[in-house]
């Protein structure tokens, strides 16, 4: 018989992945049953589910009913406020604390990459990847832990950023630079080329979202 409270963190864990997929997004509803029926788990771990992400401002409620959040543009310039520091304290740990062989693996990253540069969601998905090696890479759980609950509010994003044109090769090349700094043990640097990173990415999106203001005019 499966464990109730591992059939709750895999209620989490689907509900979570699908807002992080795009599966739903922003504005989406979601509904108990529905949600039961597409994961194939019964309506108790999927409530209890649905209350942990509401608790995180993951999900908010529109009248009776649970919908994916959105971020205005304060939450969204906050959010880079922070999540800026906090990457670029883990990249300046990760100068100081990865092994040979983390590094490795973030330089087999970058050559990787470069075959999803016309593939935006690859890229996206990869680019996750990439931030989350950096982040393992700081030594540092608590400063992951932190990074996790600002990753899951960037799920909250409707678009990616990478999709924007001339993004992706932008966004490899300062990958490179990061890990260049990483492999050459130097903290200041490596802090200030992720903090540029993570700048250039919310003026793509503030630019992003200034279009589509634009457009509906």
């Amino acid at each position: 018989m499966q464990d109730p409270r591992q059939s709750q963190k895999d209620a989490y864990a689907l509900i979570l992945e699908a807002i992080d997929s795009h599966l739903y997004k922003p504005g989406d509803r979601l509904v108990e049953s529905e949600l039961a029926e597409r994961f194939g788990v019964s309506r108790t771990p999927i409530r209890e589910a649905l209350q942990r992400l509401e608790t995180q401002s993951l999900l908010t409620r529109d009248g009776r009913s649970l919908i994916v959040a959105s971020l205005d543009h304060s939450q969204l310039s906050e959010l880079y406020v922070v999540r800026g520091e906090l990457e670029g304290l883990a990249a300046r740990l990760a100068a100081r604390h990865a092994a040979p062989e983390e590094v490795r693996v973030l330089q087999d990253m970058l050559e990787a990459d470069k075959r999803l540069i016309n593939d935006p969601s690859a890229l996206s998905r990869a680019n996750r990847r990439f931030h989350k090696q950096i982040h393992l890479a700081s030594h540092n759980r608590y400063l992951v832990q932190q990074l996790d609950l600002v990753h899951r509010s960037m799920a909250l994003l409707a678009t990616t950023s990478l999709a924007a044109e001339g993004r992706g090769a932008q966004t490899l090349q300062e990958h490179a630079d990061i890990v260049a700094a990483i492999a050459a043990g130097d903290g200041d640097a490596a802090y200030k080329a992720l903090r540029d990173h993570i700048s250039a990415a919310f003026v793509t999106r503030l630019k992003l979202d200034a279009a589509k203001v634009e457009a509906a005019e």
